[in-house]
C-alpha cells in the first residue's frame, strides 16, 4: 500500500478473556489457565486484524490490564491513591502511586510483542507507555525517602529497557502512548508540565540512534475510554509545537473527531520536522457508527492537501479499549472500522495515483 496504515493498539477484549480476568483476580482461575485464555485472545485478535486487511498488526493489548500501568501490574510498593483522570461524561480513572522505591518494571512490553509475533504473518508494532505518564506515579512529597531525582533516573533506565527490548525483538515500530500530553494542558495551561513531559521523553529517546528513532513513534489524543474523552476541548494549537519537539520518526494523531481538521493539518504542516511521518486518525473509536471506506478516503485526501503523500499515513483516532474493562465498543465494530480504514486508505492512494 502506497500510504501506510497502522492500528493504534487496543482491541476490545473478548467475553471469554474478561470472564477469565475476573476469575483470575478472585482466585478462581490459576495463572496457567489464565495464560491459556490470554494466548487464545491474542491469536484470535491477530487473525481478525489480518482478515481485515491490516498490513501491520498488534496484539490488541489483550494481555494488558491497561495501556498505562502494565509494567507495574501486580508489583508491591504501590498505593491506589494516585492521579485522577476525569472524563467528560463524569467517570474517572485513577493511577496508582509509588509508595516506595526503587522503581522497577515487573513486565516489559517485549513479552506482548513476542506473543503476537508467534501468531502474525505480517509486521507487528508494539505500544509502550511513555515515561512521562509513569512520572505521575511519584508522590509530590516523595515516597519513603525515594527522591524524585532518583525516581526519574530509574524511570529513564526502565523506559529505555522497555523500548529497546521491542526494537531488538524486531518490532515494526515502537509507539509511545502519550495521551497525557493534551490532558496536561487542561491541568496546566502555561505548558510547563507539557514541556517537562517532552523533555523527559526526549531524555529517553536520546539513548537511541537516529536509525532506531526512525522506528519509534508517539501517539497522542484526547483520551478514549467508555465512549468519552478527557481533553477533546483542549486546542491542538497549544499542543503541537511542543509535541513535534519529540525526536521520533512517526507521529500518530487523533484527527477524525476534530471539528476543524484542516486547521489542525495546517499547524502540523508548519511544525513537522524533516524525515518524520504523520499518521492521521481517520476512524473514531468513540463514535459507534462504522465509517465507510469512502469517508475514510475523503479524510485522507483532506490530509494530502496539507502534507506530502510520502510523509503521510493513517491510523485510528485511538485504541478501542485502552482499559481492559472498557466494553463500550464491540470487537465486531472495532474490526469493521479497521477494515474501513484499510480500504479507504487504499482508495485514497489510488485517487492520488500512488
Amino acid at each position: 500500500m502506497a500510504i501506510p496504515t497502522e492500528p493504534i493498539g487496543s482491541i476490545p477484549r473478548s467475553p471469554e478473556l474478561l470472564a477469565a480476568l475476573a476469575a483470575f483476580r478472585s482466585g478462581e482461575l490459576d495463572s496457567a489457565e489464565f495464560a491459556d485464555v490470554r494466548a487464545r485472545a491474542v491469536a484470535e485478535t491477530v487473525k481478525n486484524l489480518e482478515a481485515a486487511g491490516s498490513p501491520v498488526v498488534t496484539d490488541g493489548e489483550q494481555a494488558k490490564p491497561d495501556f498505562l500501568t502494565y509494567p507495574l501490574d501486580g508489583l508491591p510498593g504501590l498505593s491506589p491513591d494516585g492521579v485522577v483522570i476525569p472524563f467528560a461524561d463524569g467517570h474517572q480513572r485513577q493511577l496508582p502511586a509509588l509508595a516506595s522505591g526503587p522503581l522497577r518494571y515487573k513486565t516489559y512490553a517485549v513479552e506482548y510483542l513476542r506473543a503476537a509475533q508467534q501468531q502474525a504473518s505480517v509486521p507487528v508494532k508494539q505500544a509502550v507507555v511513555a515515561p512521562s505518564a509513569l512520572s505521575l506515579l511519584h508522590p509530590p512529597a516523595g515516597g519513603s525517602g525515594y527522591s524524585r531525582e532518583q525516581f526519574l533516573d530509574d524511570l529513564v533506565n526502565e523506559a529505555e529497557t522497555d523500548i529497546r527490548g521491542c526494537l531488538d525483538a524486531g518490532a515494526h515500530v515502537v509507539q509511545l502512548d502519550f495521551e497525557e500530553a493534551r490532558l496536561s494542558l487542561k491541568l496546566d495551561p502555561s505548558r510547563g508540565v507539557l514541556r517537562d513531559f517532552v523533555e523527559l521523553n526526549n531524555t529517553v529517546l536520546a539513548r537511541f540512534t537516529e536509525d532506531e528513532r526512525a522506528r519509534i513513534g508517539v501517539y497522542t489524543g484526547p483520551g478514549a475510554d467508555q465512549d468519552s474523552t478527557h481533553s477533546l476541548d483542549v486546542d491542538y494549537a497549544a499542543l503541537l509545537p511542543d509535541l513535534f519537539r519529540l525526536t521520533v520518526g512517526n507521529f500518530y494523531l487523533q484527527l477524525a473527531s476534530e471539528p476543524d481538521p484542516d486547521r489542525v493539518l495546517r499547524i502540523v504542516a508548519e511544525q513537522l520536522h524533516p524525515g518524520a511521518r504523520v499518521f492521521v486518525g481517520v476512524t473514531d473509536p468513540v463514535d459507534p457508527r462504522v465509517e465507510t471506506a469512502e469517508e475514510v478516503r475523503d479524510r485522507v485526501l483532506t490530509a494530502a492537501r496539507h502534507l506530502p503523500a510520502d510523509r503521510l499515513g493513517t491510523c485510528d483516532d485511538a485504541g478501542f479499549a485502552p482499559f481492559a474493562d472498557d466494553r463500550s465498543t464491540s470487537r465486531d465494530t472495532a474490526f469493521a472500522k479497521i477494515r474501513a480504514r484499510v480500504e479507504g486508505t487504499a482508495l485514497a492512494a489510488e485517487t492520488l495515483g500512488l
